[in-house]
């Protein structure tokens, strides 16, 4: 590998408004000299640079780096990674290999664009790609990947980031059912889960159970959260129940199909008696519990399915129809591994909690508690 001594001495300089003189005088040493150093001509000595980081208030990794030849790495991407184009890619070690997923669209952004670990291309027919890293590969192994929807997993991450400043959590969006196809499909680390089995009349696990196909899986709550309808501050068109929905008057905004909010929306109407055809507004879908919040804010929808939480964040009332377990999901092998680890054990610290409570509608009771493991068919045919 080849290693080129690069520096930043001149920029820093001008940045404080110093001539190479003044910074000569400064450390002892010859304008020509700080010259030399500028233009990559002259090598300094230990001392010297020290006295550079010192004069100039920084560090000295900071005024000198080592510009080196692109690494590489293979990596799985992630199933719908689109083939044929550089994209950019976050990196993390997930049983034993690297997974890429693409920094496109809403998983480019938290609220500032997030820094790609590095650029790829996925050829057509083939399982395995070339990263070329922008980072090194040491700083990426501390990484966790956790898929879901709810507007919490952001709260929980950075807060956990704060506890553990070299841990690094990489969310991606995705409804329920989503979340655990990534899980099983080896994308994710930890999978996002609120869904109701009517006939088991239990959340979540019947779900996992159905997926699981050769490894142990652990449930850990992330809170219990109230469900229901959003509708316009101040509740204009009076709506309560769900047998409003079929009002001629009333326009809901719907969710994709798989999304735990769609779930209950289903389970509820059928429930009622109410025809899904007869719900104006039905098959209009978006695909976030935000999007949802901000269509009815916006006026193109009167009633949509979210959590209370969500209805607090963007001051709309709500009409409660349950409380839903919010389930982590994860394998029984991740947590042997520290970033999963260091990213579950913060569920106990009362700044996540803190964070849960008063962001609203969350009850944390049984935050952080195993709550089930499920083992696969394989395993519990052979008991």
């Amino acid at each position: 590998m080849k290693d080129d001594l690069r520096n930043g001495l001149k920029q820093t300089r001008l940045r404080l408004g110093l001539s190479q003189q003044d910074v000569a005088k400064m450390v002892g040493v010859s304008r020509q000299t700080i010259s030399g150093v500028e233009s990559g001509q002259t090598a300094l000595s230990i001392t010297v640079a020290l006295r550079l980081s010192r004069a100039l208030g920084c560090r000295v990794e900071d005024l000198f780096w080592l510009d080196q030849d692109s690494v590489t790495v293979e990596a799985v991407p992630v199933k719908t990674m689109t083939p044929g184009e550089p994209l950019r890619v976050s990196l993390a070690r997930i049983g034993g290999r690297w997974v890429a997923h693409p920094l496109v669209g809403v998983d480019a952004f938290r609220m500032e664009l997030i820094p790609a670990d590095g650029e790829a291309i996925r050829q057509p027919e083939q399982d395995i790609m070339t990263v070329t890293l922008l980072d090194e590969p040491a700083n990426l192994l501390n990484t966790v990947v956790v898929a879901g929807c709810s507007p919490a997993l952001s709260l929980w991450a950075r807060a956990a980031e704060r506890w553990h400043p070299e841990l690094r959590v990489h969310l991606t969006f995705a409804n329920s059912t989503v979340a655990l196809e990534r899980l099983v499909r080896g994308e994710v680390h930890i999978a996002g889960l609120h869904l109701f089995s009517a006939k088991a009349q239990s959340f979540n696990i019947p779900f996992v159970q159905q997926a699981l196909q050769d490894q142990t899986a652990v449930l850990i709550n992330l809170g219990v959260w109230e469900e229901g309808l959003l509708v316009a501050p101040d509740n204009p068109k009076g709506i309560s129940r769900v047998e409003d929905l079929q009002r001629s008057d009333v326009t809901l905004i719907n969710r994709e199909g798989g999304a735990g909010s769609r779930h209950l929306l289903d389970q509820s109407l059928l429930e009622a008696g109410v025809d899904r055809q007869k719900v104006h507004g039905y098959d209009r879908i978006v695909s976030s519990h935000e999007a949802v919040a901000q269509a009815i804010l916006d006026g193109k929808a009167d009633v949509g399915v979210s959590a209370a939480s969500v209805a607090s964040m963007f001051k709309l009332d709500f009409v409660p129809l349950r409380k839903a377990h919010y389930d982590l999901v994860t394998f029984k092998s991740y947590l042997e591994e520290s970033p999963v680890q260091q990213l579950l054990g913060t569920l106990g610290h009362r700044r996540v909690l803190s964070q849960l409570e008063i962001l609203g509608g969350y009850d944390t009771r049984l935050t952080g508690e195993v709550v089930a493991t499920v083992k696969p068919p394989k395993q519990k045919s052979a008991e």
